[in-house]
């Protein structure tokens, strides 16, 4: 059984072995802080996503999605602050060559000192490196994690550099001749897609401020110490929504979408206690406030959700770089102005290794006769891989075409999975890993009467049930 320390081990290993998510390009040794979803992860990360496009766009009336391309214009990251504003303090060990991100080293101290019971030392450090982050104090900052003995881990050394500011775009080529070609980024936030098409939105969809606009999609950093399995990646999926109001308004709207972003990660069925607001000691060059949704990992407490209220600076740097006007007449009080915009910013990797985080299970279910144990996700039914398993008892006597009936019947409407091969009691297991939350048993009583054995993952309780009521019990628990 997993202990607190290993236990994010343990997860690593479990996406693996059932097919959740892979290192990438793995035959070539790999590509570091790169992960592929496998064949369950990718209908989890679906699931997710499709929870929180719904949530968005189809229970609030005035928010609407858009799918921006990745490649834009490169002045959209010159006006959007990214070319001037978009890195992180760096140090790099003389010895080793290898660079970090200061945040981070210190960062792993403070955990470091904390799980030596020197809690109070830990929130200091934590503490001074916020101050002198916001004062953008570089020489501190280096006093600093000289001052607490923070040792390079490859060299074992502390001859570090001077810290210095790290730009974390991508940059590509766009052009077929390589001498003709002119630079471009990869985006590293979705939000400018939204931002750049205000206008298209509010005009064709004629809505009125305010109102939300959320997208889905990829982007891209190149971070340094890209590390924590899928919590922090070089290319990673985002979900956003950029709300616009009326100036003035930005602290009240702030305050509701703190709430209901909050109310929305409850709502996966997670304990309030897991979860807690951050706010920021620096804001970032676009907002007048910011704060996190942080969750409890098995690796501490890390950010999972955003929420900035950034003013107009977005479209107001837009209009003055591409000469267009993205102002809006609003006719309840006559006037045109630029919208404010309030942010929610959420990964759905991190959402993935929060939901897998909280879900992983390990069950000891050993009696006075034998010893047992399971691994279990118990995931809610909504976002699991699959909702159903269809599992013959045997592989002759018709069982597998009754089998096929019930599976025909309910995989238009959920998705469903069919196995023949092994006992009955290493499918449950099977199935129990990757969080199906029920499996249905078609045996020779099925024949005799129509029913069959439906057991419930998390209590293993086995009901007997007609088999026409499969879909039904199923589909209830999936709203």
């Amino acid at each position: 059984m997993a202990t607190d320390n290993n236990r994010f081990q343990a997860i690593i290993s479990h996406c693996k072995e059932y097919g959740f998510i892979f290192q990438s390009s793995e035959i070539y040794d790999g590509l570091s802080a790169v992960y592929d979803y496998g064949q369950w992860g990718s209908e989890l990360k679906k699931n997710i996503r499709d929870y929180w496009w719904k949530s968005m766009t189809q229970m609030h009336e005035n928010i609407v999605g858009i799918d921006a391309a990745i490649f834009m214009h490169p002045t959209t990251w010159k006006a959007s602050g990214h070319v001037d504003n978009f890195s992180d303090p760096m140090i790099d060990n003389k010895d080793s060559k290898k660079r970090y991100r200061v945040d981070h080293l210190l960062e792993a101290k403070a955990d470091e000192l904390e799980k030596e019971g020197k809690k109070a030392e830990a929130d200091a450090l934590l503490a001074e490196m916020d101050k002198l982050l916001a004062a953008n104090d570089y020489d501190g900052l280096k006093k600093l994690i000289e001052d607490a003995n923070i040792k390079c881990a490859i060299s074992g050394t502390k001859n570090w550099t001077e810290v210095r500011q790290f730009n974390l775009m991508f940059s590509t080529q766009l052009g077929s001749v390589s001498e003709e070609a002119s630079e471009i980024y990869l985006r590293p936030e979705t939000a400018q897609g939204i931002f750049v098409n205000f206008l298209n939105v509010q005009k064709t969809g004629r809505m009125k401020i305010p109102f939300g606009i959320a997208q889905t999609g990829k982007a891209f950093r190149n971070e340094i110490v890209a590390r924590q399995f899928i919590f922090r990646m070089r290319e990673f999926e985002q979900m956003e929504m950029q709300f616009f109001i009326r100036p003035g308004s930005q602290k009240e709207w702030y305050e509701y979408w703190k709430e209901e972003r909050m109310k929305w990660h409850l709502s996966l069925g997670i304990p309030k206690e897991k979860f807690r607001f951050h706010d920021h000691v620096k804001l970032a060059h676009y907002a007048d406030a910011a704060c996190d949704i942080e969750y409890e990992f098995p690796i501490g407490f890390k950010e999972l959700e955003g929420i900035h209220s950034r003013t107009d600076f977005d479209l107001k740097n837009h209009q003055l770089y591409s000469k267009k006007k993205m102002q809006y007449f609003d006719p309840e009080i006559n006037q045109n102005y630029i919208p404010y915009v309030l942010e929610t910013s959420v990964g759905l990797d991190r959402t993935f290794m929060m939901v897998i985080s909280e879900a992983y299970t390990e069950e000891d279910l050993s009696t006075a006769d034998k010893q047992d144990s399971r691994v279990v996700l118990k995931l809610q039914p909504k976002l699991a891989p699959i909702k159903l398993a269809v599992l013959p008892l045997l592989k002759k006597d018709g069982l597998p075409e009754i089998a096929r009936e019930i599976m025909n019947n309910c995989k238009s409407h959920f998705r469903c999975f069919y196995e023949e091969k092994d006992a009955i009691g290493r499918r449950y297991r099977r199935m129990d890993a990757i969080g199906t939350p029920f499996c249905v048993t078609i045996d020779h009583q099925t024949k005799e009467d129509g029913t069959v054995t439906i057991r419930h993952r998390d209590s293993m309780q086995q009901d007997r049930i007609p088999a026409s009521q499969v879909r039904e019990l199923v589909a209830k628990y999936l709203i």
